[in-house]
């Protein structure tokens, strides 16, 4: 059921709530924690409904932070959610407009659970610094989403550079399964080192970097981050042993494929992890993900001074098209030649019988 409170202020939402606790019997004493989501109002819908699927593992209250139009006068525009529009959560929805737009923190302060963990989740674009936040300031942990940024690469780069702990980013959870599966690879038999690593991935993909940072930081080996069209995502890792090499390659972008030497190729299903599985998985730590820290604030480094490049070497097929090039050069200035020659032939043989016609 939802809740419509245009043009409201914080204590008549809050009243609101208690009627609503009072009349139908809705309570937040089963509530874990307090997650609030800090958006614009064009995504806001997505991110509700992934925090109420997420909320079914955690349930929490989500306050969700909408920015409206920073222009005119200063408004609230609330709406409280329950039931069946509210996953296993309660879900307060206010709905900034003007100066209010910039004071986030001000408002949600009345809505936080008492003695409860607080979590940020930026989906789109977030602040520079999260911890510095008026709102960062107030959580145990912040997650942002690079992969919504303008810029994927770049803002990785720099949240790594602003880490602070209790930060994390959805570019790491979406690749929790493949790391997985590489990790319980590794753990066969013939447990041989890793001498070199290739990971390929869309040049806009910063789970790709994060992953390469994290085989670069641990296995501590050359790995070279090979960057496929834009928006395909992480492609193929392949790891190199002096038995041969492990390789996990996603080309459809749905289906895997694992080859190891000595064993049957397997085929998996691995299709991208959606916004609410990856958020489910964070809110299941509220204390640092240290692992995390190391990667972005090490792996990345390390990634650059070992890889030496991060432009790679080009795909089989673009390799056959460059070595196919040459030729089809020659081939084509040898006929354009050939063309010349028999239209200069002709000419010449036309003249010359012009030359012989009578009364010429």
């Amino acid at each position: 059921m939802i809740y419509d409170l245009p043009d409201t202020t914080t204590g008549a939402v809050n009243k609101k709530i208690i009627d609503i606790r009072e009349a139908g019997g809705a309570v937040a004493l089963g509530r874990v924690m307090t997650l609030i989501i800090v958006t614009d109002d064009g995504p806001a819908e997505e991110a509700i409904r992934a925090a109420n699927d997420a909320s079914r593992e955690h349930p929490c209250r989500v306050i969700a932070v909408v920015r409206g139009n920073r222009r005119g006068t200063s408004r609230l525009d609330a709406q409280i959610r329950v039931g069946g529009d509210a996953g296993a959560s309660e879900v307060i929805v206010l709905r900034l407009y003007g100066p209010l737009a910039e004071h986030g923190d001000s408002v949600v302060v009345p809505f936080l659970l008492p003695d409860a963990p607080i979590v940020a989740w930026w989906p789109g674009d977030c602040p520079e610094v999260p911890v510095e936040d008026s709102i960062g300031r107030m959580t145990q942990r912040r997650i942002t989403d690079a992969a919504r940024a303008k810029s994927p690469i770049k803002a990785l780069q720099q949240r790594a550079a602003r880490h602070a702990p209790g930060d994390t980013d959805l570019a790491w959870s979406r690749i929790t399964l493949w790391r997985g599966l590489l990790a319980a690879a590794l753990d066969e038999a013939p447990y041989e080192s890793v001498t070199k690593a290739t990971v390929s991935g869309g040049s806009d993909s910063p789970s790709t970097d994060v992953m390469a940072a994290w085989l670069a930081l641990f296995l501590k080996c050359p790995v070279r981050r090979v960057r496929t069209a834009a928006g395909t995502g992480l492609v193929g890792v392949k790891l190199e042993r002096p038995s041969g090499a492990i390789e996990l390659v996603r080309p459809d972008g749905k289906v895997a494929t694992l080859t190891q030497p000595g064993q049957p190729e397997r085929r998996i299903a691995l299709a991208p992890r959606a916004d609410r599985d990856c958020l489910a998985e964070e809110l299941r730590r509220l204390d640092p993900d240290d692992v995390f820290a190391d990667v972005v604030t090490k792996g990345l480094k390390q990634l650059g001074a070992t890889s030496g490049t991060t432009s790679g070497p080009r795909s089989s097929t673009a390799t056959t098209a460059a070595k196919k090039a040459p030729a089809a050069r020659t081939a084509t200035t040898k006929a354009v030649v050939a063309k010349t020659a028999t239209a200069t032939v002709a000419k010449a043989a036309t003249a010359a019988r012009a030359e012989k016609a009578p009364g010429s």
